[in-house]
């Protein structure tokens, strides 16, 4: 026979009452009586009515994780698998289920937003890319929908929840670190220019060459996929220049990885004859031949909060906007060396 809340409530040593708050995660009850209440039911192998109590409380107990498009391309990025296991963490914890986007392209995808929202199909929304002009996140704030952005919004930032790390500062630290040793002609290769992670990092950049008093070509700057393919189109277009740059800041791992390949088949060596920074500290930083210096923006963190100031937001529709800055943190490895040594 069924376990029913009356079980559950004699053998937490609660009231019925007590078992129904804890299942809508009630602020009221404290965590160690909702743990005491949930170990209770895993035990009797309790399972409330979820579409019944979120009919009652107008919930659907899930929350939305937008891709960038196209789905496809974007989850041979390990980038995604990590901030979704940050994101999933987090909703798990409050027993959130996650519905994640897969739409094809950006049309496809504002409709199955649309879908989502329209029939409260979620409470709330993540948006794991932020770029201009984008329809989704107008068509959100019109709408008056939760949501929130990993990343920094282009405009109205301060009506915006959003999550993001100090990539200005980082990619300016990544330059300044090429500089310090030696290198004069650096070249960044990002993602598309729509994309306000890749105007961060090239505006710090940029930064840090002015700073220095070094010379700066547009043709040092090169904008591609975020992926493997895409580090090798760069390097084609960079190295047919008549001063190839001796350094790199690259806007992801993965196009690292591309970069490392390129110049091998050109007949280079990374680091001997080009110093490679990156970002993201994906797993495969670390055992790449040679290992990469790069940014560790702490992915998992990315996820988490995210989640963590969505289902705040759903929770409470005064809440006001949050700007979470997580910390990052550069890691040295062998992908660069002075230029003269």
């Amino acid at each position: 026979m069924a376990a029913t809340i009356k079980d559950v409530a004699k053998k937490a040593g609660v009231a019925p009452s007590t078992v129904s708050r804890v299942i809508a995660d009630s602020s009221r009850i404290s965590l160690n009586t909702k743990k005491r209440v949930r170990k209770a039911m895993k035990e009797l192998g309790y399972h409330p009515n979820i579409n019944a109590r979120n009919l009652a409380v107008r919930s659907s107990q899930a929350i939305g994780v937008i891709m960038p498009s196209s789905a496809d391309k974007a989850l041979q990025n390990p980038f995604f698998p990590e901030v979704l296991r940050g994101i999933g963490a987090f909703a798990h914890e409050l027993e959130y289920s996650l519905y994640v986007s897969t739409g094809e392209n950006d049309e496809t995808t504002f409709e199955e937003v649309q879908r989502m929202v329209n029939g409260h199909r979620v409470d709330g929304l993540i948006l794991l890319y932020s770029r201009n002009n984008d329809p989704v996140q107008q068509f959100l704030m019109e709408e008056n929908f939760p949501f929130v952005i990993v990343g920094k919004p282009s405009k109205d930032e301060s009506e915006i929840t959003y999550v993001d790390n100090n990539n200005f500062k980082a990619s300016q630290e990544l330059a300044k670190h090429l500089i310090d040793m030696g290198h004069q002609h650096l070249g960044f290769i990002g993602g598309s220019l729509e994309l306000t992670v890749t105007q961060e990092r090239l505006n710090g950049f940029r930064s840090a060459i002015r700073e220095n008093n070094l010379p700066l070509s547009d043709d040092y700057i090169v904008h591609t996929e975020f992926l493997k393919s895409g580090g090798t189109e760069a390097v084609e277009k960079l190295f047919a220049l008549d001063h190839p740059p001796t350094g790199l800041v690259v806007s992801d791992d993965l196009m690292t990885l591309g970069v490392i390949h390129a110049i091998k088949e050109i007949g280079l060596q990374c680091p001997e004859d080009v110093s490679l920074t990156s970002f993201n500290n994906l797993y495969l930083s670390e055992i790449t031949h040679p290992p990469l210096t790069t940014v560790d923006i702490n992915i998992y963190q990315l996820g988490f909060q995210s989640a963590r100031c969505l289902i705040e937001q759903t929770k409470n529709k005064e809440e006001p906007a949050k700007r979470i800055i997580v910390p990052y943190e550069i890691k040295y490895r062998s992908s660069t060396k002075p230029l003269y040594s």
